[in-house]
């Protein structure tokens, strides 16, 4: 049985300044009197007008002066010197003052930015990071050819023009990694030899892949989820996502979040049969870089931010299930035992959350001690230890509510996307990580407005100090080690390193963060431990 669903499409006016053409596997559009464009390439404005004399009048011809013809005959020479001197900027567009227009420019001139048209197929393979093809017409997934067919309006399938292949996942860098990534074919098909649709989509369908390093909660988010949000965050959920390397697990670990990106159920690629039917597929996802969204590169100039209400938005609904059970346990343990149990308020003192690491690398060997100094200087500590396992809105639950969170550099500084604008981030930073903490977690951070706090260990506080003699320059110049190559900063400094803090100096850090906010708190009207003053119901409040 076919379904059937309405066709959603964006359309422009006839008569809108053209965008520059390019030689991308484009058919002729069908129809007259409009034109469909790539909307999640069309982010900037232009402005045109049309040409002519006062007062909207055609301007009169004239005759060619001879002052006229020197005059052209010098703009023609210099123009020839400047096409000698710098023929990328002659031919581009002109210069505009501000930088805004001028990124509006550039993403004007994006590859696949100015493709018209249905029956289209346009890939861009500019970026570093990740390839995106665009295909808009009649697309038909057909995974048992790991395909999608753009069945051809005109019959005629030129054989030059008939294919092209991505492997959709963000780390096109690396190589070994991209070998293990499937390939898809995205090909033009006679409407003879195209698939029947099984099953009719009036949305989009957006094709990622799973696979990769996914299972590392740092690529789970930066090579997936922050990628989806910037690709489709903008379609209002009316997407489809397909999926190559499908897990069940990641779909019951992030599902709440895709929810939230997608109406629809996402599609296993290669388990689905059918032959799904889509208007438009965008075939890879856009990356911005390191757990970050640039606003001046999304349309309506969403952030960091909005990822992060997204989140919010996401985890309330299980939030507010788990608080009403443990109201409804504390009810029932206060009949049976007769005595008033109580959820008491959070104290009055700013919380700050200790992420443990459970692995053999990376540990904080005097944890215990540290959060008996933590409680001493005024925080109400907490304590939490992600697992492979571990259900993401409890997480994101404790470190929401928190106002600090410390923790040693690793894949689990992740969390610090669950955090609010305003609180306090401490990394700790073991010998050689420097560049890497700063590059993932560091800038992360302030952009999207924690207070950071980089803590660098000394030789004294690392477990290699053990290890290694003193003057040995895996101790006195990681830095030169590391350019041994990864290989080697994996193995030493990554597999091999633990940490025992110098408590007097980490002190200094914890105080600083208490009285700030402590201060911040004040001036907010809010007490610690997160506590904020209630917004309306009707209102999305930020658990």
């Amino acid at each position: 049985m076919v379904q059937q669903h309405r066709i959603y499409v964006l359309q422009f006016d006839k008569g809108e300044p053209d965008q520059q053409e390019l030689s991308c596997k484009v058919s002729p559009p069908k129809g007259a009197g409009r034109r469909i464009m790539y909307y999640y390439h069309d982010y900037g404005s232009s402005a045109g007008g049309a040409g002519g004399g006062k007062n909207g009048k055609p301007a009169k011809s004239r005759t060619l002066s001879l002052r006229g013809f020197f005059g052209l005959l010098l703009i023609c020479f210099c123009c020839f010197v400047t096409l000698l001197a710098a023929p990328g900027d002659f031919f581009s567009f002109g210069r505009i003052g501000g930088s805004a227009e001028a990124a509006a420019t550039q993403q004007q001139r994006a590859p696949c930015s100015g493709v018209t048209g249905n029956d289209t197929l346009c890939c861009d393979r500019t970026s570093e990071r990740a390839d995106m093809c665009f295909a808009r017409g009649d697309v038909r997934m057909h995974s048992a050819s790991k395909s999608f067919q753009i069945v051809s309006s005109s019959g005629a399938v030129a054989a030059q023009e008939e294919e092209e292949r991505i492997r959709p996942y963000t780390r096109k860098w690396e190589a070994d990694v991209m070998k293990g990534i499937d390939e898809v074919r995205l090909r033009r098909v006679s409407p003879g030899d195209a698939a029947r649709c099984d099953v009719r989509h009036d949305m989009p369908a957006v094709l990622l892949s799973t696979g990769g390093y996914t299972g590392n909660v740092y690529h789970e988010f930066n090579d997936g989820l922050l990628p989806m949000f910037v690709t489709a965050g903008h379609l209002d959920r009316r997407v489809v996502f397909v999926i190559l390397e499908y897990h069940d697990w990641w779909i019951t670990k992030y599902g709440d979040v895709v929810s939230r990106l997608s109406a629809f159920p996402p599609i296993d690629f290669t388990a689905d049969r059918r032959v799904h039917c889509f208007p438009e597929v965008i075939a890879g996802l856009r990356i911005h870089g390191e757990l970050t969204v640039d606003p001046a590169k999304t349309p309506g100039g969403r952030g960091i931010g909005d990822f992060r209400r997204l989140l919010d938005d996401a985890y309330r609904p299980r939030i507010e299930y788990l608080e009403r059970m443990e109201r409804r346990a504390a009810r029932k343990q206060q009949r049976r035992t007769g005595k008033l149990a109580l959820l008491l308020p959070r104290q009055q003192r700013p919380r700050l959350t200790i992420v443990s690491r459970a692995t053999t690398s990376r540990v904080i060997e005097n944890e215990s001690e540290l959060k008996s100094l933590a409680t001493e200087v005024g925080f109400d500590v907490r304590v939490v230890q992600p697992e492979r396992d571990t259900e993401m809105c409890k997480i994101y639950r404790e470190l929401n509510g928190s106002d600090a969170m410390v923790g040693v550099h690793g894949a689990a500084m992740t969390h610090f996307l669950f955090m609010r604008p305003g609180k306090v981030f401490v990394q700790v930073v073991p010998l050689g990580m420097d560049w890497a903490a700063n590059e993932y977690y560091g800038a992360p951070a302030r952009r999207l407005g924690l207070r950071y706090v980089e803590y660098k260990i000394r030789a004294e506080e690392s477990s290699l100090a053990r290890e290694y003699p003193a003057g040995d320059p895996v101790l006195t110049d990681p830095e030169a080690v590391s350019r041994r190559g990864w290989d080697v900063t994996k193995k030493v400094y990554l597999d091999r390193q633990n940490v025992r803090l110098d408590l007097a100096r980490f002190r200094e850090q914890l105080v600083d963060a208490h009285r700030y906010l402590v201060a911040s708190n004040a001036a907010a009207g809010t007490g610690g431990g997160g506590k904020r003053k209630r917004r309306p119901r009707s209102k999305a409040a930020v658990i």
